[in-house]
């Protein structure tokens, strides 16, 4: 027999990475949050990579991090080894990527959710969702508690509809064996959510002990850490290296000979798999000239033998797994502890949201991950965190969240999804982003800290250190720009060495920095008077001195964009009543519901000239 349990403001469903976030937004800005996970044990879990981070994940994180987020705290202080991607080009793709302790991590997340007030963690699974004539949403739960809230915030994951796929078999279930959330499914769509299937899969993990490391690459991590969170108060070590072996001929012609086993060529599979993360037998065939694919092998923990083989997912049935893994050099007498599966699940089309993540068409509904059709734990943690605070400010009040492209790549990962949509599961790349330049991870604090002070989620003692970095950063900006090193020949004997021509007069530290050869260590031993400065000061007064000119041409291009992000848009404004719009611009435009003429411009299908039709109906009628 069914009965009433409680009240909440908020509710957030699902626990996963864009839950906490969500959750922890919320109740941090004063609002009673529950939030329901299926299993109390799955909370923060790390379904595929034990990894937080990589190119362009890696500036989410901080971001998350500088806007008050938990990601980034909770991968320092689970922290297994940490490296810097891309350090052989610029600054604007360096990206900070770690292996995790999986299981630590999953304790660390649960805990701090347990501990935060104005919080409620419950184990419970949502099978029904519905609207009272009241306004406030109501939820069911598998053992009839009947629970209601203002806003609720779905961030299910994989676990909505959920169906492995191992070669024949399959059956319905959540990620690692969990329970799917069937009956929510359902829910959603008879309340006329909109929804279709995607799919993404995970690779086999294998026994340490089974592993001949002697045939295997290794690879160290970074000797100078550098933490996710810019308030990090962890000290971080590698405590554990990776390793790289490589598929060949054999391990290709395993997978060619049993094809038609894998349920992606059969047809049993319905759901769009990811573009840029395919499975093993998705990349044999689409990259056929290759003669061998890359594959690092992760550990899982500092207390567990599970190694993890990235770059192997794959849904062929375990006796084809096994094959192909015993054909790989140091796998040939692998022992299997998890086999490789694909996972199909529903997810909403992100068109129907607002740049706030709430439903266009039912107020105080929000969605948040892989529920909005992304991939990856770093794009649903942000998300989740937008979700957060723009559920809370509704509560309270206040106006709505929502960050542009030009001020972070959580921006463009939303602008994306909800102007664009995405026809695959999402993932960021710093290509996606046409300000990368100044949206580096190195500058995530100097872009957002302050928003996040005047969120609520930043500490004012965080913000004074904050604003104390800032004033040596412009103090050691005038230094360098008012110091003169003299020529020596010790001085020109560094500056040829490196590739660049001698002095013959004095030059500012400054003008020497701008040299693409030179940087701050190169003159260490030359300018006297350098003061004793943490290593992001210098970081960031070198790469404003040196990239000066291209980023006043991208700030430039911000201005631009925002000058359309200006002009708002009325929700209610009829585009099919705007004479000289073509038909597919009507169509689209009608479903997005773009908040300003910036969105509307980005809309696929929406041309300049449509733009130009849109502006000039505005002028007209004094919008």
């Amino acid at each position: 027999m069914e009965y009433f349990a409680k009240q909440y403001d908020i509710a957030v469903i699902g626990a996963g990475h864009a839950g906490i976030e969500a959750a922890l937004a919320s109740a941090r800005l004063g609002c009673d949050t529950v939030v329901f996970t299926i299993n109390l044990d799955w909370v923060g879990n790390m379904a595929c990579n034990p990894s937080i981070g990589g190119t362009s994940k890696g500036h989410l994180v901080r971001e998350i991090d500088a806007l008050g987020g938990e990601m980034g705290k909770a991968a320092d202080k689970n922290t297994l080894q940490s490296r810097i991607l891309n350090l052989g080009k610029g600054p604007a793709v360096h990206s900070l990527r770690t292996q995790i302790d999986r299981r630590a991590y999953c304790e660390y997340m649960k805990h701090t959710l347990e501990l935060q007030e104005n919080l409620e963690l419950r184990q419970a699974e949502i099978v029904d969702l519905r609207k009272t004539d009241d306004g406030l949403w109501e939820m069911h739960t598998a053992l009839e508690a009947i629970y209601r809230a203002k806003c609720v915030i779905i961030a299910t994951g994989t676990f909505l509809g959920g169906k492995i796929y191992i070669g024949d078999v399959s059956f319905e279930s959540g990620p690692d064996g969990m329970f799917p959330a069937k009956q929510l499914a359902a829910s959603l769509k008879a309340l006329g959510v909109d929804t279709r299937r995607f799919k993404t899969g995970t690779p086999s993990r294998v026994n340490k002990r089974s592993i001949d490391f002697s045939k295997l690459e290794r690879q160290d991590g970074d000797k100078r850490i550098v933490p996710f969170s810019f308030d990090s108060d962890t000290e971080i070590k590698n405590k554990l290296p990776c390793y790289i072996t490589y598929t060949n001929q054999n391990t290709k012609q395993i997978i060619l000979d049993n094809l038609h086993r894998s349920p992606l060529y059969s047809g049993k599979i319905d759901g769009v798999g990811p573009r840029y993360c395919p499975s093993i037998e998705d990349k044999i065939v689409r990259f056929s000239d290759k003669e061998r694919h890359q594959i690092f092998i992760e550990p899982c923990g500092e207390n567990t033998e599970e190694m993890y083989l990235q770059g192997l997912s794959s849904s062929l049935p375990e006796d084809v797994q096994l094959q192909f893994l015993h054909s790989i050099e140091g796998l040939e007498n692998c022992q299997v502890m998890r086999t490789a599966y694909a996972i199909e699940y529903d997810c909403v089309d992100a068109l129907t949201l607002r740049p706030t993540l709430e439903f266009l068409n039912f107020d105080g509904l929000y969605g948040a991950g892989q529920f909005n059709g992304s991939s990856g734990y770093e794009e649903a943690a942000a998300q989740g965190l937008v979700a957060g605070i723009n559920a809370a400010n509704k509560i309270l009040g206040k106006e709505p969240f929502i960050l542009d492209r030009a001020s972070s790549y959580i921006g463009t990962l939303i602008d994306d999804l909800v102007t664009k949509g995405c026809s695959d599961p999402y993932r960021m790349m710093t290509s996606r982003s046409e300000y990368r330049l100044i949206l580096r991870q190195d500058n995530a604090d100097r872009r957002l800290t302050e928003l996040g002070y005047k969120i609520g989620l930043i500490s004012r003692e965080r913000y004074d250190a904050f604003l104390n970095k800032l004033k040596l950063i412009e103090q050691e900006t005038e230094r360098v720009n008012s110091t003169v090193i003299a020529p020596s020949e010790a001085l020109n004997d560094v500056l040829v060495s490196r590739g660049t021509s001698p002095l013959l007069t004095g030059a500012h530290i400054s003008d020497l920095l701008r040299r693409p050869q030179l940087d701050y260590q190169a003159l260490e031993g030359f300018d006297k008077n350098r003061p004793d400065l943490p290593f992001e000061i210098f970081e960031q007064v070198e790469i404003d001195i040196k990239y000066e000119g291209y980023i006043k041409r991208q700030l430039a291009q911000v201005e631009e964009m925002r000058r359309l992000e200006c002009r708002k848009l009325p929700n209610d404004i009829d585009y099919e009543k705007i004479t000289g719009l073509r038909l597919e611009a009507i169509e689209k435009l009608q479903k997005v519901r773009p908040e300003n003429v910036g969105q509307a411009s980005r809309i696929s299908g929406v041309s300049p000239a449509d733009i130009t039709v849109l502006l000039i109906y505005m002028e007209k009628h004094k919008i």
